[in-house]
């Protein structure tokens, strides 16, 4: 069974004093903590930001095993106890986005919008077998646990795998240093099976469905899927531009951070979102 403390939550209200009381709630991707989406607060200054870390990461590691179910129910925690009249925008990047999409699903009435971006809902062809908890115990003792001291190593995974910059560097490695043989299996195994949740006709409130122009054909089939799924849901796809990569479109919430938070901003406010989001 989860254990049951409560996430670390980080609470950010520069100038709410002046503005409508929203609160965003931000859950981050695997392999990261909150502190991913500090460049994204900083320019949202108007609104209540939570951002917590989600379980078996950062400094929320002993609330594991992670379940994206697990983390879901420790998300609707954090917006009973700590947003502004018990709801909250919720904002999910990668593996934030599919605990977004199951908090959607089992706790609707606590959203009052999401953005979910990059919420892989169907398998990646010809991973299936690689993603058994067995083999991958094997590959983190192969490329994870020897290599904890090879700033090469890790810096060589946040660039090409993980598409973060290398500013980040410091945050990063002290995640793949921390991270233990079972986080690893757990995340990756809830990534790869996670499926499209019953009940997200329950969720009425606007969603706004990203992936990366740049990413794999099964993302931008899951933000299709998930976008029919909910009654209020628009699907779009972010470009970055010429010289752009997969990772870094993926991960645009540190790749580009002025317009996620654009985007955060303008969806909430139901202004026009910004030009490099384009129908899908």
């Amino acid at each position: 069974m989860p254990n049951s403390p409560a996430l670390f939550v980080q609470s950010f209200a520069q100038r709410v004093e002046k503005y409508p009381a929203h609160t965003i709630l931000f859950l981050h991707g695997g392999g990261a903590a909150g502190w991913m989406w500090h460049p994204v607060v900083d320019r949202l200054p108007e609104f209540h930001c939570l951002v917590p870390d989600l379980p078996e990461q950062g400094q929320s590691r002993s609330t594991g095993p992670f379940s994206i179910q697990h983390a879901a129910d420790l998300a609707a925690e954090v917006i009973r106890t700590q947003a502004r009249a018990g709801k909250a925008v919720v904002v999910g990047l990668s593996e934030g986005a599919q605990v977004t999409v199951q908090l959607l699903a089992s706790a609707p009435e606590l959203v009052e919008k999401a953005v979910v971006s990059s919420a892989l809902l169907k398998a990646l062809p010809g991973t299936e077998a690689f993603y058994s908890p067995g083999l991958l115990a094997w590959t983190y003792r192969l490329s994870v646990a020897p290599f904890k001291r090879s700033d090469f190593w890790i810096r060589l995974n946040m660039k090409y795998a993980a598409g973060i910059p290398e500013a980040y560097f410091a945050q990063f490695k002290k995640e793949f240093q921390e991270m233990t043989e079972s986080g690893f299996v757990n995340f990756m195994v809830a990534n790869q099976r996670f499926r499209l949740p019953a009940g997200l006709e329950k969720f009425t409130a606007p969603t706004l469905v990203i992936t990366g122009a740049k990413e794999y054909n099964a993302m931008k089939e899951s933000a299709r899927e998930l976008a029919a799924a909910l009654p209020r849901a628009k699907a779009v796809q972010i470009s970055l531009g010429k010289g752009s990569s997969l990772a870094a479109e993926h991960n645009w919430a540190l790749t580009a951070p002025d317009l996620f938070a654009r985007t955060v901003r303008a969806w909430i406010t139901g202004t026009p979102l910004p030009e490099q989001l384009t129908g899908l």
